[in-house]
Order: C-alpha cells, then sequence, then structure tokens
C-alpha cells in the first residue's frame, strides 16, 4: 500500500498543481465506508465548494488540503488502493503503473473530482483532480484543524517531520515487548511505516523482525533510529520512484517471487544470501537470514514454529503473490477501524471449511 514515501508524493503532487486553485465545482459518488467521520458524500461537496486551496500536508500514511475561508477541510487516507489522477495525466500508483491502463474519465473508483481553476485568470487552464479507491480502504474525512484531531492528532512521530532524538527514542522502543516489525508497523509509534518501509529499516540495521523491541541492545536500537530516518529521507528524495531507489536495498529484491522458490541476494560482502520471509501479526516481512540473525538462533527459530504446527517452508519461504495481496495497511488509530483482508484469514478460514467437509464426509 502506500506509505509515507507515495503519500508525500501526493501532497508534493497538490501542492505543485493545485496551490491557489478555486475549487468551482465537486462531482462525488456516494460511499459509506470510504467517507468516514459522520459525513456524506454531498456534505464534504457542499463544505469545500467555492474555496481557494492554499497547501497540502501530510503527516505519516495521512494528507490533508488546507483551504482558505472558514470550514473544515479534506483529510485523506489512501488505505491499500488508493491514489490521485490529474485528468490527461496517468493515475499516480503504488509501485507501478499498469501495461494497460484505464485512462478513462471521469475514471474508475472515482470518489471525488474537484474542478480547479485560477481565480484571477479566466483563461489560464482548467484542472480536475480525482481521487480513486478501488477497495474502498481508503478514507475521507473533514476536519476544522486537521493536525489537532484525529486521525492525525493520535499518530506517533514522522519520520521526516519529527523525528524524535536518540535519547527520546530509546525508551519508547525498550517499553514495549511486541516483536520490532509490529512494533514499527503500529501507526501510534511510528507514523508512515508500512510494510516494505519497516522491512528496507530492520535490513538496514541487521535486526530480524521478530526481535522483541524490550531487548534490543543499545547499538541495536542507535542502528534502528538512523535507518528510519534514513529510509525514509531517501525515498522521499526521489519522489518515491522505486527505479531510482539505491541498488543495495531490499526493496529491490523483494518483489515477483515465484511460486516456491527462494531468491538469491548478493550481500555487500559479495557472498550469497537468501531472501525469507516470516509472517508476523498476520503481515509477511522479507528478510536476508545471514544478515538479519533471529534472537534465539536458526535451531530456536524451527522448534518455536514446529510446535505452532507451522512447516519450515510456509513460514520462510511463502509465495510472494501472498504478500502483494496482502491489505498490509495498519488501522489508523482513530476509532474506524478499516477491513482486514489478509490472506492468512483467508487461508485459515478455506482450511476451517475444507477439515469440516471432510469429517462430514466420513462421518
Amino acid at each position: 500500500m502506500p506509505e509515507l514515501p507515495e503519500v508525500e508524493r501526493a501532497a508534493k503532487f497538490i501542492r505543485t498543481t493545485a496551490t491557489g486553485k478555486k475549487i468551482t465545482r465537486v462531482e462525488t459518488t456516494e460511499d459509506t465506508l470510504v467517507y468516514t467521520g459522520g459525513i456524506t458524500h454531498e456534505q464534504f461537496r457542499n463544505e469545500i465548494e467555492g474555496r481557494v486551496i492554499k497547501t497540502a500536508g501530510r503527516r505519516g500514511k495521512v494528507f490533508y488540503i488546507e483551504l482558505e475561508g472558514p470550514g473544515k477541510m479534506p483529510v485523506l487516507h489512501f488505505g491499500m488502493t488508493g491514489m490521485l489522477r490529474l485528468k490527461g495525466r496517468p493515475a499516480m500508483y503504488y509501485k507501478e503503473t499498469p501495461k494497460d491502463p484505464d485512462e478513462s474519465w471521469p475514471p474508475r473508483y472515482m470518489k471525488f473530482i474537484l474542478h480547479l481553476a485560477d481565480p484571477n485568470d479566466d483563461e489560464a487552464e482548467k484542472l480536475e483532480l480525482a481521487f480513486l479507491d478501488a477497495r474502498r480502504l481508503g478514507r475521507i474525512r473533514l476536519c476544522a484543524d486537521p493536525l489537532n484531531e484525529p486521525p492525525i492528532s493520535k499518530l506517533g512521530f514522522d519520520p521526516i517531520l519529527s523525528m524524535p532524538n536518540l535519547e527520546d527514542f530509546t525508551p519508547q522502543v525498550l517499553k514495549r515487548k511486541a516483536p520490532i516489525k509490529a512494533v514499527l508497523l503500529n501507526q501510534s509509534f511510528s507514523a508512515g511505516v508500512g510494510n516494505w518501509v519497516a522491512d528496507e529499516i530492520l535490513y538496514h540495521a541487521r535486526i530480524h523482525p521478530e526481535y522483541r523491541a524490550n531487548t534490543l541492545s543499545t547499538q541495536q536500537i542507535k542502528k534502528l533510529h538512523f535507518w528510519i530516518a534514513e529510509v525514509c529521507k531517501v525515498a522521499v528524495s526521489v519522489d518515491a520512484d522505486d527505479a531510482k531507489f539505491p541498488d543495495d536495498w531490499l526493496f529491490k529484491h523483494r518483489w515477483g517471487k515465484g511460486k516456491g522458490e527462494t531468491k538469491i541476494f548478493t550481500l555487500p560482502s559479495g557472498k550469497r544470501g537468501t531472501l525469507r520471509w516470516v509472517t508476523i501479526g498476520g503481515r509477511t516481512s522479507a528478510f536476508i537470514g545471514e544478515l538479519q540473525k533471529h534472537p534465539n538462533g536458526p535451531v530456536a527459530s524451527r522448534k518455536v514454529w514446529k510446535k505452532k504446527g507451522v512447516s519450515m517452508s510456509s513460514v520462510y519461504f511463502e509465495d510472494d503473490s501472498d504478500y502483494r495481496s496482502e491489505d498490509d495497511s495498519t488501522p489508523i488509530p482513530d476509532g474506524d477501524s478499516e477491513p482486514t483482508v489478509g490472506t492468512t484469514k483467508r487461508k485459515r478460514e478455506t482450511t476451517t471449511s475444507e477439515s469440516k467437509a471432510s469429517k462430514k464426509q466420513k462421518e
């Protein structure tokens, strides 16, 4: 899903294309899931129509449009498949553009379209900016003071905007007992860090994703602190264009793994390493076992999973299609729960159904 770098790109896009433009008209479609916080699509339209865009900001995975004049402002969350599209240009897809993108207008899955014009120049080009969401996991709200109201007010530190110093960061980590991967995904801890960003951070910090946060050493916390900021800073500096990410990033190697295969990764030393997978809290994590050692060692790790009745192949070498189809959207902590559509749950339900059917046949 779009994470901090991609959402920052969206906010920047609004700043560069729409600042100073008047919202002359708003088209909306009814969607009681996406429009939240007690508003309807009509209320959203009526609140912002006729006002001028001052700027756009972001905190974590949430971005907002600041408008002139009295009234509330749009606060937006992409969820898993949300995106922006300006008429006449390709949509801002997450990761890559499809081979045959749908270029129709109004676009499919549109939730709203802002019709924009220069209030001081009737001859200037008119623009149409759309918010799309195919899987309806995004959220559209109205807030009078976006930074001081939920959901933004309940978010943790932003690695770009408000990264704490190491002295303040350390106790925030050590007071948590969850696996460090789960801690990083918690938006009340590090706002904007999602699945791929968290894995990238842990890879560079050389920390296994199953390490309990409260067991990390001083040196590990120092590395974690540095790489949280560094990964986000580098990704934002290239507008979340993964083609421009450094060649030694894990991101370059984590996609497109064939079913039942493992992937060989060239370590910085030139030796070969194996890209592996583990499920933590329902999320699939990629790591390099040769560099990110399990806290209890590989033998202990195997024993733990064996007790749970899970084979090592299913834990560490999952089909990459499972990872790509997961809803890895960490819920925004404002009381509005987001649907979870992870493959782990579907597999469990399928297995249960098959077991019941098998048992019935035996009877």
